[in-house]
C-alpha cells in the first residue's frame, strides 16, 4: 500500500533557479524511479498523486517551494491535492529527495 501510496511529489517535486541539463534530469527520474515515487506519479499525467509539471505550476512563483516541497515529501501529508495522503518517505536520502524536487520544479 505505501508504494502506491507513495510520495513521489518530489515531486512533488522544485525551483532550483536553472533549468536541470539533460544528465540531471535523467539522474533525477532514475533516483524518483529507485524511490518508488513512479508508483503514485507521473511527469505529465495524474496518476493517484498529480503529476510532476502539476507541481511545478503550482509553486512556479514560490520562492520557499523547495524547502516546503522536501520537507513535505520526507514527512508525507494531505490535503494539498485531494484526499489521497501521500505517505512518509523517510526511506529516501535527504540529498535525493532534494536532488528529485530540484528537478520536477524545472519541468
Amino acid at each position: 500500500m505505501k508504494k502506491f501510496l507513495c510520495a513521489g511529489f518530489m515531486a512533488h517535486a522544485l525551483l532550483c533557479g536553472g533549468s536541470a541539463n539533460a544528465a540531471d534530469e535523467g539522474a533525477a527520474q532514475a533516483l524518483a524511479k529507485k524511490s518508488g515515487c513512479l508508483a503514485c506519479h507521473n511527469v505529465d499525467k495524474k496518476v493517484l498523486g498529480p503529476s510532476y509539471k502539476e507541481v511545478s505550476a503550482k509553486y512556479k512563483n514560490d520562492k520557499g517551494a523547495e524547502a516546503k516541497l522536501v520537507a513535505k515529501v520526507k514527512a508525507g501529508g494531505s490535503g494539498s491535492w485531494g484526499d489521497m495522503p501521500m505517505p512518509p518517505n523517510a526511506h529516501v536520502k535527504d540529498e535525493d529527495i532534494k536532488a528529485i524536487v530540484q528537478w520536477v520544479l524545472t519541468l
